[in-house]
């Protein structure tokens, strides 16, 4: 037999003398990737193969690649899946979005909420100390703002303008203690909600919090506007209407400062709360409880609840104040309906239809104006620059 022949059998077959040698493979490219390999038959093996390479006969390789295929390394590398076609590893799967979001949340135990609450808590009473000395140093000022509503009413109705004091104590009480904390409770509004979002914002995602400049100050800002409308519109021409009902039957009104402060912290805290309804419609609509559709569809319904709040937030049962107290309600209700339309509008990514309303807002104008107009010029009215500003 031939050196040929000889190096064509493997050391444990012998070849018959009649059967075609088969072919050996073509040596790999040069640069040719690992990753295409060849089958090799048992035939095609030679005995310097066998003593450095070991082949039970099924596995694919390539004998002419230069690879080491028993390397030694003083670790084994970690097994890495390859991708099909190419030999580059798979690209890295995307971060979760909720993961992310998940890993700003604070994770506190039940202890340590009830910390940060007293933290919270003794910081927002800090708030409104600082604020109620602050408010004692104007005491009498803010006194005398708060009782020019009776003087002008009495005055303008031809009684004394001053308030009766019935007990000793009652001057002391009212203008050193109550009205500052009053006063304070308006000026540290923005303290406290600013403690109350900074318990809760842990608990909030990222996209959450972005909410929290926008909460205090239209929270704060709506709750200061109820106050201030309480004090220029509602109080005053609703204080007027009621000391007037008994001017013709022999009835002269005796006001009492402790009943006047009384009813003046309820109708500017009553007021101030009802203007927070464009917040709570607005957050109600957030928490996809509801939407602006269903709102102004229901929105016959929302006014006549408005009405019986109203009815029972007045003090008094007449008409008027009930007037002075649910139509700002009800425009705070359509303002909260509107805000909660933009946002629907912003999850949507759709655009703010500023024609319509440009439309809708210049018609209403035009229609006051013509109001105006026909006022002035046929019935003899003439505007002044305060309440109800057009007077005949």
């Amino acid at each position: 037999m031939s050196s040929e022949e000889q190096q064509g059998r493997g050391p444990d077959r012998e070849l018959a003398p009649d059967t075609p040698q088969s072919a050996g493979p073509e040596p790999a490219a040069e640069g040719a990737p690992a990753s295409e390999s060849t089958y090799v038959s048992h035939e095609q093996t030679t005995d310097a193969d066998h003593d450095s390479h070991y082949y039970d006969g099924y596995t694919y390789d390539d004998p002419y690649s230069q690879v080491d295929h028993n390397p030694v390394t003083p670790a084994a590398a970690p097994l890495v899946p390859a991708s099909s076609g190419s030999g580059a590893p798979p690209p890295p799967s995307p971060p979760d979005e909720e993961d992310e979001e998940d890993d700003g949340m604070l994770r506190m135990s039940f202890l340590e909420h009830l910390e940060e609450l007293r933290s919270r808590l003794i910081k927002a009473l800090g708030g409104v100390a600082v604020a109620f000395l602050l408010a004692m140093l104007f005491a009498n000022e803010i006194w005398k703002a708060i009782s020019d509503p009776a003087a002008e009413a009495l005055a303008r109705l031809g009684y004394p303008p001053t308030l009766k004091q019935l007990s000793p104590t009652d001057a002391f009480t009212v203008i050193w203690m109550k009205v500052p904390l009053l006063t304070a409770t308006f000026l540290s509004s923005p303290w406290i909600l600013y403690q109350v979002w900074s318990f809760i914002a842990p608990g909030l995602y990222k996209k959450e919090r972005r909410f929290a400049a926008p909460f205090i100050l239209c929270t704060a800002g709506l709750f200061v506007l109820g106050g201030l409308f309480a004090y220029f519109v509602a109080f005053r021409f609703g204080l007027e209407f009621l000391l007037g009902m008994g001017k013709d039957i022999n009835v002269e009104p005796a006001i009492n400062l402790v009943d006047y402060f009384d009813l003046f912290v309820n109708v500017s805290l009553g007021i101030g709360l009802v203007f927070e309804m464009p917040v709570a419609v607005f957050f109600l609509t957030f928490l996809r409880i509801t939407t602006a559709k269903f709102l102004l569809a229901n929105s016959r319904y929302a006014i006549l609840i408005i009405v019986i709040l109203a009815a029972v937030v007045t003090p008094t049962p007449d008409i008027f104040n009930l007037m002075i107290f649910s139509v700002p309600m009800v425009f705070l209700y359509f303002i909260g309906v509107f805000a909660s339309y933009l946002l629907e509008l912003r999850r949507n990514d759709e655009s703010f239809p500023w024609a319509s309303v440009l439309v809708i807002v210049g018609s209403l104008v035009g229609v006051v104006a013509a109001v105006f107009y026909v006022a002035m010029t046929r019935y003899g009215y003439k505007l002044i620059p305060a309440w109800p500003f057009l007077v005949r």
